[in-house]
């Protein structure tokens, strides 16, 4: 079976070629990401294997269909970048990977809060510089402080025992409460309680037509003045222009996003020697209570082999007839 793998780094290759020493699929890996100027680099193969910013459009998918794939296999568990009505009208089976290492992700969450709280990044410059003073490196603690959690499944549930491991107050909305969860302290409140109340607030939900943009002008407005915002689940979730205008009203105290409404068109890429265009992360990359991390919350030793293996055992199922444990209706 012929599987082409796009929007390939280093590591993906390593990984690929580590966990599927037995031979059994023949890859070709494409640094360019898959979309409809792309899309021919596909003829040949039975399958693609596509990540988070790979654009699957009712017109590359035709284009998939036309060329003879069958399977599009998302490395990831998100897949708001492909169009399912057309690739099921095509007959292309679409699978992903649903979990892997929640606790990757919400680690990463927690160290954006403890980052930007206690300003480690800024003290290790001055130290590196010999400036060992303390002054505007004042944080505050954790404990006792209010800390919203906007979706609790696995990612969203691993970050909220992180949280109360802190001594934080967690609090919580979700459309289906957990009685696990309920039982370790944690409080489900309606959204608008947990924009209202938390002092920290994070976002593990997935981006549905429902929340995309579920922290905008209204939103914001609710909540208390100098709100921690963190979000490492879709860029999204948040509106961008909106969330300029409560961070230059000093609304928003602070912001960690690892994840950007428009990353497709800058993440996984270096353009250190490049003029950028887009004028709203150059925007945010200017205020000093901003931190920016580039999707990698996922990224741990851990993560890769468990997307690497599900990734590769959906393939198998599929190329075997089987039943797709992973398949997304």
């Amino acid at each position: 079976m012929k599987i082409a793998v796009f929007s390939t780094k280093i590591y993906d290759r390593e990984y690929f070629e580590k966990y599927g020493k037995d031979k059994t699929f023949d890859f070709s890996f494409f640094e360019t990401s898959l979309g409809t100027a792309t899309v021919n680099l596909s003829k040949g193969f039975d399958a693609v294997c596509v990540f988070v910013n790979d654009r699957l459009d009712k017109d590359t998918i035709e284009g998939l269909a036309s060329m003879g794939v069958k399977l599009i296999a998302l490395r990831c568990a998100g897949f708001n970048n492909v169009d399912l009505e057309t690739a099921k009208k095509n007959n292309i089976k679409v699978v992903r990977v649903p979990a892997y290492s929640p606790q990757a992700v919400a680690e990463h969450a927690m160290a954006l809060i403890l980052t930007l709280n206690r300003k480690t990044h800024k003290a290790y410059n001055r130290v590196r510089e010999g400036n060992f003073s303390l002054n505007r490196l004042i944080g505050f603690n954790l404990y006792e402080k209010s800390i919203g959690i906007i979706g609790t499944g696995k990612i969203g549930a691993a970050f909220c025992r992180i949280a109360l491991g802190f001594g934080s107050k967690v609090i919580a909305y979700d459309k289906y409460s957990s009685e696990d969860l309920k039982n370790l302290g944690v409080e489900y409140r309606s959204l608008q309680e947990v924009l209202e109340l938390s002092d920290i607030l994070s976002l593990h939900c997935p981006l549905t037509p429902e929340t995309k943009h579920i922290i905008d002008a209204a939103a914001l407005a609710t909540m208390k003045k100098g709100v921690m915002i963190i979000n490492t689940s879709r860029g999204a979730l948040i509106n961008t222009r909106d969330i300029l205008d409560a961070l230059k009203e000093e609304k928003v105290g602070y912001l960690g996003i690892d994840v950007y409404e428009q990353e497709e068109n800058l993440f996984y890429k270096d353009l250190s020697e490049s003029i950028i265009p887009d004028d709203l992360i150059l925007r945010l990359n200017s205020f000093p209570n901003v931190l920016i991390t580039a999707h990698q919350a996922y990224f741990t030793k851990e993560a890769m082999k468990e997307i690497t293996q599900t990734t590769l055992n959906n393939i198998r199922s599929f190329e075997k007839g089987e039943a797709l444990e992973n398949e997304i209706s």
